[in-house]
C-alpha cells in the first residue's frame, strides 16, 4: 500500500512546515549597487512554516488574498519550487499542475507541447498517441493546434492546457485559477469536466481560486492562506463565512 492511513482513510499529499523564501535585489542603480551586492538583497517569505495533509479523493480549495502563497503552495507541491525548510510527500502519487504559464514550450506546437507535457506527465508516446484526437477536439482551437504556442491567446493557451491535463489523468490534479479563462462556452465545458473528474474517489484535487462559489461548490474541505501562514482549514461552511468576513 503506497499511502499512509489516517482513520483509515489513505493519505495523498502531506506538508510538513514548508517555508519558502524569495530573493530578489532592491531596485538600485547598477553603478550604486556595483560590488555591494550582497547588501541589496530583499527577501520575501512566501511560505511561512505551512502544514497539512490531504485524503486521497478529497477537493482541497486553497482561498487567500493576493501575495498570501497560493500559487507558490501549489508550485511547490507540483516540484517546480524546491522548499528551503520543511517537505512535501506524494506517497507515491503521479501529479499534474493545471496553470497558465506553466508548462509549455512555447516555441513549439500546441501538438508538439501536447506530447511534451504528457511525457513530462510520466505517459509514454503510446499512451499520448492514443489520448491525442480527444485532446484536440476538446482543446478546439482549430489550425492553431499546428502553430506554435506563442502565437496563442490566453484563451486558446488555457484550453489546450486544461485539455491535456483533462485527458491525461494523474492521481493529483493541482488547478491554479484555470477555470475562469476562456470563453463562457469553454468555462462551462471545462467546469462540467472538472466535476466529471473529481467524482473519481480515488482522485485528489487541489484547487486555488479567487471564486468563492467554486469553491464551494465544489470542494469538500478549505485551506485558508493569509501572508504565507495557514489562517484556518475546514470545510467550505466552516471557512468561507469567515473569509469573507475578514475580507470586508
Amino acid at each position: 500500500m503506497k499511502n499512509k492511513q489516517k482513520n483509515n482513510k489513505q493519505i495523498a499529499i502531506t506538508v510538513k512546515n514548508l517555508h519558502i523564501t524569495y530573493r530578489g535585489l532592491k531596485k538600485t542603480s547598477i553603478r550604486a549597487s556595483w560590488g555591494k551586492l550582497k547588501n541589496k538583497v530583499e527577501l520575501f517569505q512566501a511560505l511561512k512554516g505551512v502544514s497539512f495533509e490531504v485524503e486521497e479523493g478529497k477537493i482541497l480549495g486553497i482561498i487567500g488574498k493576493n501575495g498570501s502563497g497560493k500559487s507558490t503552495m501549489l508550485r511547490a507541491i507540483a516540484g517546480i519550487f524546491s522548499p528551503d525548510k520543511g517537505s512535501i510527500d506524494l506517497h507515491g502519487n503521479s501529479i499534474s499542475l493545471l496553470s497558465i504559464g506553466v508548462g509549455f514550450n512555447k516555441k513549439l506546437t500546441g501538438k508538439e507541447n501536447i506530447y511534451l507535457s504528457g511525457m513530462l506527465l510520466g505517459f509514454s508516446e503510446a499512451e499520448i498517441n492514443k489520448k491525442e484526437k480527444e485532446i484536440i477536439d476538446f482543446a478546439d482551437i482549430g489550425d492553431f493546434i499546428n502553430k506554435p504556442v506563442k502565437t496563442y491567446s490566453s484563451g486558446m493557451y488555457s484550453k489546450l492546457a486544461f485539455a491535456i491535463t483533462a485527458i491525461l489523468e494523474t492521481d493529483i490534479m493541482l488547478i491554479d485559477e484555470v477555470l475562469s479563462v476562456g470563453d463562457k462556452t469553454f468555462k462551462e465545458k471545462s467546469y462540467n469536466k472538472m466535476k466529471e473528474l473529481i467524482s473519481d474517489e480515488h482522485r485528489t484535487v487541489i484547487i486555488v481560486s479567487h471564486s468563492l462559489g467554486t469553491i464551494a461548490e465544489l470542494c469538500n474541505e478549505v485551506l485558508w492562506l493569509n501572508d504565507g501562514e495557514v489562517k484556518m482549514i475546514g470545510t467550505p461552511e466552516e471557512v468561507l463565512p469567515k473569509y469573507e468576513e475578514f475580507m470586508q
